[in-house]
Protein backbone atom coordinates (compact mmCIF):
# COMPACT_ATOMS: atom_id res chain seq x y z
CA UNK A 1 0.00 0.00 0.00
CA UNK A 2 1.32 3.67 -0.78
CA UNK A 3 2.70 5.12 2.01
CA UNK A 4 4.69 8.50 3.43
CA UNK A 5 7.00 8.21 6.46
CA UNK A 6 7.10 11.19 8.36
CA UNK A 7 9.82 12.96 10.11
CA UNK A 8 8.88 11.17 13.21
CA UNK A 9 8.61 7.70 11.83
CA UNK A 10 4.70 8.26 11.52
CA UNK A 11 3.35 6.74 8.39
CA UNK A 12 0.63 8.30 6.27
CA UNK A 13 -1.40 5.93 4.26
CA UNK A 14 -1.12 2.11 4.01
CA UNK A 15 -4.48 1.54 5.55
CA UNK A 16 -3.83 3.66 8.56
CA UNK A 17 -6.61 5.97 9.89
CA UNK A 18 -6.72 9.26 7.94
CA UNK A 19 -4.13 12.05 9.11
CA UNK A 20 -5.97 15.39 10.07
CA UNK A 21 -4.63 18.12 9.94
CA UNK A 22 -5.28 21.99 11.50
CA UNK A 23 -4.09 24.54 8.71
CA UNK A 24 -4.02 27.54 10.97
CA UNK A 25 -3.44 29.86 7.75
CA UNK A 26 -3.50 33.35 9.26
CA UNK A 27 -6.25 33.01 11.50
CA UNK A 28 -4.24 33.92 14.29
CA UNK A 29 -3.21 37.24 13.24
CA UNK A 30 0.74 37.16 13.71
CA UNK A 31 -0.11 36.47 17.19
CA UNK A 32 1.92 34.26 19.32
CA UNK A 33 -0.42 33.99 22.30
CA UNK A 34 -3.40 33.24 19.77
CA UNK A 35 -1.42 30.56 17.98
CA UNK A 36 -0.69 28.51 21.24
CA UNK A 37 -4.24 28.67 22.15
CA UNK A 38 -5.42 27.02 18.55
CA UNK A 39 -2.70 24.36 18.86
CA UNK A 40 -4.31 23.23 21.98
CA UNK A 41 -7.64 23.70 20.78
CA UNK A 42 -6.26 21.13 17.71
CA UNK A 43 -5.25 19.01 20.15
CA UNK A 44 -8.51 18.74 21.86
CA UNK A 45 -10.33 18.36 18.67
CA UNK A 46 -8.12 14.82 17.54
CA UNK A 47 -5.77 16.68 15.07
CA UNK A 48 -2.28 14.67 14.37
CA UNK A 49 -0.75 18.24 13.17
CA UNK A 50 -1.13 21.71 13.06
CA UNK A 51 0.37 23.88 9.77
CA UNK A 52 1.22 26.89 9.62
CA UNK A 53 2.81 29.46 7.02
CA UNK A 54 6.23 30.23 6.36
CA UNK A 55 5.91 33.21 4.40
CA UNK A 56 7.09 36.94 4.78
CA UNK A 57 6.34 39.78 2.95
CA UNK A 58 9.65 39.24 0.73
CA UNK A 59 9.02 35.34 -0.11
CA UNK A 60 5.17 35.94 -0.66
CA UNK A 61 5.06 38.65 -3.42
CA UNK A 62 6.75 41.25 -5.49
CA UNK A 63 7.58 44.65 -5.11
CA UNK A 64 5.55 45.97 -8.08
CA UNK A 65 2.82 44.10 -6.48
CA UNK A 66 3.51 46.33 -2.98
CA UNK A 67 4.28 49.31 -4.83
CA UNK A 68 0.46 48.89 -6.19
CA UNK A 69 -1.01 47.60 -2.91
CA UNK A 70 0.60 49.15 -0.08
CA UNK A 71 -2.08 47.82 2.11
CA UNK A 72 -1.31 44.37 1.41
CA UNK A 73 2.44 44.76 2.18
CA UNK A 74 1.35 45.67 5.60
CA UNK A 75 -1.31 43.27 5.85
CA UNK A 76 1.20 40.43 5.00
CA UNK A 77 3.78 42.16 7.33
CA UNK A 78 1.32 41.68 10.17
CA UNK A 79 -0.22 38.08 9.98
CA UNK A 80 3.50 36.83 8.89
CA UNK A 81 5.58 34.27 11.58
CA UNK A 82 9.04 35.52 12.48
CA UNK A 83 11.40 31.93 12.56
CA UNK A 84 11.92 33.12 15.95
CA UNK A 85 8.05 32.61 16.69
CA UNK A 86 7.97 29.41 14.55
CA UNK A 87 10.60 27.71 16.56
CA UNK A 88 8.58 28.58 19.72
CA UNK A 89 5.51 26.68 18.21
CA UNK A 90 7.08 24.01 16.76
CA UNK A 91 8.58 22.97 20.43
CA UNK A 92 5.21 23.92 21.56
CA UNK A 93 4.06 20.98 19.34
CA UNK A 94 6.68 18.71 20.60
CA UNK A 95 6.13 19.61 23.88
CA UNK A 96 2.21 18.52 23.59
CA UNK A 97 2.12 15.54 21.19
CA UNK A 98 1.01 17.03 17.93
CA UNK A 99 3.12 17.15 15.11
CA UNK A 100 4.03 20.72 13.38
CA UNK A 101 4.61 21.63 10.01
CA UNK A 102 4.32 25.21 7.61
CA UNK A 103 4.62 25.54 4.08
CA UNK A 104 8.04 27.53 3.13
CA UNK A 105 7.70 29.91 0.07
CA UNK A 106 11.39 30.67 -0.39
CA UNK A 107 14.45 28.39 -0.20
CA UNK A 108 15.67 30.11 3.44
CA UNK A 109 12.39 29.54 4.71
CA UNK A 110 12.97 25.41 3.48
CA UNK A 111 16.31 25.51 5.28
CA UNK A 112 14.61 26.60 8.40
CA UNK A 113 12.07 23.78 8.36
CA UNK A 114 14.74 21.77 7.90
CA UNK A 115 16.44 22.64 10.34
CA UNK A 116 13.65 22.39 13.23
CA UNK A 117 12.59 19.37 11.89
CA UNK A 118 9.39 20.30 10.84
CA UNK A 119 6.80 16.31 10.56
CA UNK A 120 7.28 17.33 6.74
CA UNK A 121 7.08 19.97 4.01
CA UNK A 122 4.17 21.09 2.36
CA UNK A 123 4.23 22.46 -1.26
CA UNK A 124 1.77 25.21 -1.51
CA UNK A 125 -1.03 24.92 -4.54
CA UNK A 126 0.57 28.03 -5.70
CA UNK A 127 3.74 26.30 -6.30
CA UNK A 128 2.76 22.98 -8.03
CA UNK A 129 4.31 24.64 -11.56
CA UNK A 130 7.66 26.22 -9.54
CA UNK A 131 9.83 23.69 -10.76
CA UNK A 132 13.48 24.87 -9.56
CA UNK A 133 11.54 25.43 -5.61
CA UNK A 134 9.97 22.20 -6.22
CA UNK A 135 13.57 20.49 -7.09
CA UNK A 136 14.98 22.52 -4.03
CA UNK A 137 12.94 21.14 -1.47
CA UNK A 138 13.06 17.70 -2.85
CA UNK A 139 16.87 17.74 -2.69
CA UNK A 140 16.44 18.37 1.30
CA UNK A 141 15.02 14.56 1.42
CA UNK A 142 12.15 15.35 3.42
CA UNK A 143 8.62 14.36 3.51
CA UNK A 144 7.28 16.51 1.08
CA UNK A 145 3.19 16.66 0.86
CA UNK A 146 2.09 18.13 -2.48
CA UNK A 147 -1.37 20.61 -2.68
CA UNK A 148 -2.66 20.52 -6.72
CA UNK A 149 -4.87 23.16 -6.79
CA UNK A 150 -5.23 24.97 -9.89
CA UNK A 151 -3.22 22.17 -11.01
CA UNK A 152 -3.73 20.54 -14.76
CA UNK A 153 -2.79 16.39 -14.53
CA UNK A 154 -0.07 17.76 -16.20
CA UNK A 155 1.41 20.09 -14.24
CA UNK A 156 0.47 17.63 -11.35
CA UNK A 157 2.84 14.83 -13.21
CA UNK A 158 5.58 17.07 -13.74
CA UNK A 159 5.39 18.27 -9.84
CA UNK A 160 5.72 14.84 -8.75
CA UNK A 161 8.64 13.84 -11.61
CA UNK A 162 10.18 16.76 -10.63
CA UNK A 163 10.50 16.10 -6.67
CA UNK A 164 11.15 12.10 -7.80
CA UNK A 165 14.20 13.00 -9.89
CA UNK A 166 16.14 14.52 -6.75
CA UNK A 167 15.67 10.71 -5.15
CA UNK A 168 12.97 12.07 -3.10
CA UNK A 169 10.06 9.65 -3.26
CA UNK A 170 8.24 10.25 0.23
CA UNK A 171 5.92 12.07 -1.28
CA UNK A 172 2.21 12.28 -0.21
CA UNK A 173 -0.51 13.84 -2.73
CA UNK A 174 -3.66 16.28 -1.43
CA UNK A 175 -6.31 17.05 -3.84
CA UNK A 176 -7.50 20.68 -4.07
CA UNK A 177 -9.71 23.50 -5.48
CA UNK A 178 -8.04 26.79 -4.65
CA UNK A 179 -11.32 28.74 -4.03
CA UNK A 180 -11.94 29.84 -0.31
CA UNK A 181 -14.47 28.85 0.23
CA UNK A 182 -15.29 26.20 -2.54
CA UNK A 183 -18.96 25.09 -3.35
CA UNK A 184 -19.63 21.58 -2.84
CA UNK A 185 -20.30 20.97 -6.66
CA UNK A 186 -17.30 22.30 -7.50
CA UNK A 187 -15.21 20.27 -5.16
CA UNK A 188 -15.11 17.19 -7.45
CA UNK A 189 -14.03 14.35 -4.97
CA UNK A 190 -13.96 11.51 -7.57
CA UNK A 191 -10.23 13.06 -8.13
CA UNK A 192 -9.64 11.49 -5.06
CA UNK A 193 -9.99 8.08 -6.39
CA UNK A 194 -8.32 9.52 -10.17
CA UNK A 195 -5.18 10.49 -8.31
CA UNK A 196 -4.81 7.14 -6.91
CA UNK A 197 -4.96 5.33 -10.46
CA UNK A 198 -2.65 7.88 -11.72
CA UNK A 199 -0.11 7.45 -8.33
CA UNK A 200 -0.89 4.22 -7.00
CA UNK A 201 2.89 4.71 -5.41
CA UNK A 202 1.72 7.67 -3.37
CA UNK A 203 -1.00 8.37 -0.73
CA UNK A 204 -3.80 10.75 -2.13
CA UNK A 205 -5.37 13.34 0.69
CA UNK A 206 -7.85 15.89 0.44
CA UNK A 207 -7.17 19.76 1.60
CA UNK A 208 -10.78 20.94 2.03
CA UNK A 209 -11.46 24.24 1.64
CA UNK A 210 -15.36 24.07 1.84
CA UNK A 211 -17.84 25.28 4.60
CA UNK A 212 -19.03 22.58 7.15
CA UNK A 213 -17.85 18.68 7.36
CA UNK A 214 -19.37 16.99 4.46
CA UNK A 215 -17.05 16.74 1.76
CA UNK A 216 -14.07 15.91 4.21
CA UNK A 217 -16.38 12.85 5.56
CA UNK A 218 -17.18 12.10 1.66
CA UNK A 219 -13.26 12.20 1.12
CA UNK A 220 -12.36 9.62 3.62
CA UNK A 221 -15.13 7.06 2.10
CA UNK A 222 -12.96 7.73 -0.80
CA UNK A 223 -10.02 6.45 0.77
CA UNK A 224 -8.55 10.15 1.61
CA UNK A 225 -5.20 9.28 3.56
CA UNK A 226 -5.01 13.18 4.97
CA UNK A 227 -7.60 15.53 5.32
CA UNK A 228 -5.99 19.62 5.80
CA UNK A 229 -8.85 21.77 6.91
CA UNK A 230 -8.01 25.81 7.71
CA UNK A 231 -9.06 26.01 11.34
CA UNK A 232 -9.79 28.96 13.73
CA UNK A 233 -10.83 29.93 16.98
CA UNK A 234 -13.72 32.17 16.09
CA UNK A 235 -14.32 32.21 12.51
CA UNK A 236 -16.67 35.67 13.15
CA UNK A 237 -13.67 37.76 13.05
CA UNK A 238 -12.53 39.75 9.38
CA UNK A 239 -9.19 37.77 8.33
CA UNK A 240 -7.38 35.86 5.19
CA UNK A 241 -10.15 32.98 4.74
CA UNK A 242 -10.91 33.01 8.59
CA UNK A 243 -14.36 32.97 7.62
CA UNK A 244 -14.21 29.57 5.96
CA UNK A 245 -11.95 27.85 8.82
CA UNK A 246 -13.72 25.21 11.11
CA UNK A 247 -14.19 26.21 14.70
CA UNK A 248 -13.21 24.04 17.29
CA UNK A 249 -16.61 22.10 18.02
CA UNK A 250 -16.22 21.95 14.22
CA UNK A 251 -13.41 20.29 13.42
CA UNK A 252 -13.66 17.76 16.49
CA UNK A 253 -16.79 17.06 14.76
CA UNK A 254 -15.27 16.24 11.80
CA UNK A 255 -11.98 14.04 12.86
CA UNK A 256 -14.43 12.57 14.93
CA UNK A 257 -17.01 11.97 12.34
CA UNK A 258 -14.22 11.18 9.82
CA UNK A 259 -12.73 8.30 11.82
CA UNK A 260 -15.71 6.58 12.66
CA UNK A 261 -16.69 6.78 8.67
CA UNK A 262 -12.91 4.64 8.33
CA UNK A 263 -13.18 2.77 10.98
CA UNK A 264 -16.55 1.57 9.18
CA UNK A 265 -15.13 1.29 5.64
CA UNK A 266 -13.15 -1.75 6.75
CA UNK A 267 -11.65 -3.24 3.92
CA UNK A 268 -12.20 -5.13 0.54
CA UNK A 269 -11.95 -8.92 1.85
CA UNK A 270 -15.55 -10.47 2.70
CA UNK A 271 -15.48 -11.44 6.43
CA UNK A 272 -18.25 -12.99 8.38
CA UNK A 273 -17.08 -11.59 12.25
CA UNK A 274 -17.72 -14.32 15.07
CA UNK A 275 -20.86 -11.91 16.11
CA UNK A 276 -22.38 -12.27 12.92
CA UNK A 277 -21.56 -16.14 12.82
CA UNK A 278 -23.34 -16.29 16.48
CA UNK A 279 -26.05 -14.72 14.62
CA UNK A 280 -26.73 -17.11 12.44
CA UNK A 281 -28.18 -19.24 15.31
CA UNK A 282 -30.72 -16.60 15.95
CA UNK A 283 -32.25 -15.26 12.75
CA UNK A 284 -31.45 -17.58 9.45
CA UNK A 285 -33.15 -20.73 8.99
CA UNK A 286 -33.17 -24.64 9.86
CA UNK A 287 -35.15 -27.55 7.29
CA UNK A 288 -38.60 -28.38 9.55
CA UNK A 289 -41.00 -30.77 8.68
CA UNK A 290 -43.72 -29.15 6.33
CA UNK A 291 -46.34 -31.75 7.89
CA UNK A 292 -46.43 -34.55 10.43
CA UNK A 293 -43.99 -37.04 8.93
CA UNK A 294 -44.15 -40.68 10.33
CA UNK A 295 -41.01 -42.99 10.96
CA UNK A 296 -39.82 -44.98 8.11
CA UNK A 297 -41.04 -42.59 5.69
CA UNK A 298 -38.88 -41.30 2.85
CA UNK A 299 -38.55 -37.64 2.60
CA UNK A 300 -39.00 -35.48 -0.83
CA UNK A 301 -38.81 -31.61 -1.57
CA UNK A 302 -42.27 -30.78 -0.35
CA UNK A 303 -41.79 -32.55 3.19
CA UNK A 304 -39.62 -29.85 3.85
CA UNK A 305 -39.52 -26.32 4.75
CA UNK A 306 -37.01 -23.78 6.04
CA UNK A 307 -37.87 -21.69 9.58
CA UNK A 308 -36.35 -19.84 12.31
CA UNK A 309 -33.87 -20.68 14.77
CA UNK A 310 -31.08 -21.63 12.52
CA UNK A 311 -29.30 -23.77 15.33
CA UNK A 312 -30.88 -27.12 12.78
CA UNK A 313 -29.49 -28.17 9.66
CA UNK A 314 -28.97 -25.56 7.41
CA UNK A 315 -31.96 -25.28 4.17
CA UNK A 316 -28.93 -25.04 1.67
CA UNK A 317 -28.53 -28.95 2.61
CA UNK A 318 -31.86 -30.11 1.57
CA UNK A 319 -30.76 -32.49 -1.10
CA UNK A 320 -28.67 -34.36 1.83
CA UNK A 321 -32.23 -34.89 3.08
CA UNK A 322 -34.21 -36.17 0.65
CA UNK A 323 -34.35 -39.88 0.11
CA UNK A 324 -33.16 -40.00 3.78
CA UNK A 325 -36.01 -42.25 6.00
CA UNK A 326 -37.08 -40.97 9.29
CA UNK A 327 -36.11 -42.90 12.39
CA UNK A 328 -39.15 -41.65 14.29
CA UNK A 329 -42.43 -39.47 14.18
CA UNK A 330 -41.72 -35.82 13.37
CA UNK A 331 -44.59 -33.28 13.72
CA UNK A 332 -45.50 -30.19 11.43
CA UNK A 333 -42.91 -27.41 12.15
CA UNK A 334 -40.47 -29.43 14.04
CA UNK A 335 -37.31 -29.00 13.06
CA UNK A 336 -35.65 -32.58 11.49
CA UNK A 337 -32.62 -33.01 12.85
CA UNK A 338 -30.05 -34.98 11.67
CA UNK A 339 -30.12 -37.60 14.83
CA UNK A 340 -33.75 -38.09 13.26
CA UNK A 341 -32.46 -39.86 10.44
CA UNK A 342 -31.72 -43.49 9.56
CA UNK A 343 -27.74 -43.55 8.41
Amino acid sequence: MPEIRLVSGKKIGDKNRPYFVAEMNSSHNGKLETARKMIDAAIECGCDAVKFQSWSAESLYCADYYKENPIAQRMVKKFAMAEETLKVLAKDCRDHGIAFSSTPYSKTEVDFLVSIQAEYIKVSSMDLNNLPFLEYIGRQGFPVILSTGMGTMEEIHLAVRTIEETGNRNIGILHCVSIYPVRPEDVNLNNIRMLQQEFPEYPIGYSDHTLGPETAHAAVALGAAMIEKHFTLDNSRIGWDNQMAAEPFAMKELVETSSKIYSAMGSYERVVSLEEQEQRKKMRRSIVASRQLEAGYPLSVEDLDAKRPGDGISPDNYKMLVGKRLNRRVNRDEIIREQDLYD
